[in-house]
């Protein structure tokens, strides 16, 4: 029987996925080593979500296997406000980790052992200052997540080359990241008012200043995206243009306000080009030098989390 008394806290965030949300819930009750609490954070959903987690929680209640926290939103807050706050509540609850994940990532059944003994591993190696461990994200049908690859380090592969299945990276998306609580002391929240998009590389290049985190090659999580591909700003139209303009504005201010003038420009320049080769209609393209404009002014500060008072 394990002697591990840490604390870990599964954080979820949904919005009118609730379908797939269910899988999540049952991906998560069935881990080999079982979250203590449960996070979930609705994002204001409209497709009978709440509903369905007050049955859930009546239902849960009959069970001592994991403590379950709902955090209902008043509003959509978007995947930013979300994990923002689902953090946040985890910190209040005592956990020692948070493991964030959105509602349509699904955990296979030894994910979260895999990844807590990954990091600790990690953490023998580098130290204590490791700041998270992500999972390999894979595509429903078995193939690497196209718009989920953390960005590696130069020098990746060391604890690769001392037989561990981990690499060093630099910066992750939120689809299964261990996130201890003192990262959440030391660097904060991630900024909610990004609403969507970048939110998730800012944080972990945020928390990676003095050393890099890690992905735990044999930790898997399958995200069930619709369609397996990447993104880039050649793919602007009607129907994503308004999910671009949060990540042109987001993006932008990042490079402005915390890297300077010379990355924002570069920033820039990869936009116009992307967009120029992709042929994306004029009247997008304005729609998005308005937000590399916006970005100026664009600049959240970090947001602490604090014990809830009793």
């Amino acid at each position: 029987m394990s002697t591990d008394v840490r604390k870990v806290a599964a954080v979820v965030v949904t919005y009118n996925r609730l379908e797939k949300l269910k899988k999540v819930l049952a991906s998560l009750e069935s881990q080999t080593r079982l979250p203590q609490m449960l996070v979930i954070v609705n994002n204001a959903a409209t497709d009978g979500t709440a509903e369905y987690l007050q049955e859930y929680a009546q239902r849960f209640a009959l069970s001592d296997s994991m403590q379950l926290d709902i955090v209902t939103l008043e509003k959509n807050e978007g995947g930013a406000g979300g994990f923002s706050a689902g953090m946040r509540r985890s910190y209040e609850l005592g956990a020692d980790y948070a493991w964030i994940f959105d509602d349509d990532g699904y955990p296979e059944p030894d994910a979260l052992d895999k990844l807590v003994l990954g990091y600790d591993s990690a953490v023998a190696e580098l130290g204590p200052d490791v700041p998270f461990a992500c999972s390999m994200v894979k595509f429903i049908d078995g193939t690497i997540s196209e718009m989920n690859n953390p960005i590696p380090t130069w020098d990746w592969g060391r604890l690769k080359a001392k037989g561990l299945d981990i690499v060093m990276v630099s910066r992750c998306s939120f689809v299964s990241v261990l996130i201890p609580r003192w990262v959440m002391e030391a660097f904060g929240l991630p900024y909610k008012e990004y609403f969507i998009w970048f939110d998730d590389a800012e944080y972990t290049l945020r928390i990676t200043k003095s050393c890099p985190g890690v992905q735990v090659l044999d930790s898997v999580v399958l995200h069930d995206m619709g369609v397996n591909r990447g993104v880039n700003f050649s793919m602007i139209d009607e129907k994503n243009a308004w999910k671009f303009s949060y990540g042109v504005r987001n993006e932008a201010s990042y490079h402005l306000h915390h890297e300077g003038f010379y990355q924002y420009l570069r920033f820039c320049a990869l936009v116009w080009n992307g967009m120029r080769h992709g042929n994306v209609a004029k009247p997008l393209r304005k729609k998005m030098y308005k937000k590399m404009i916006e970005a100026w002014k664009f600049n959240p500060r970090v947001d602490y989390p604090q014990v809830a008072a009793k």
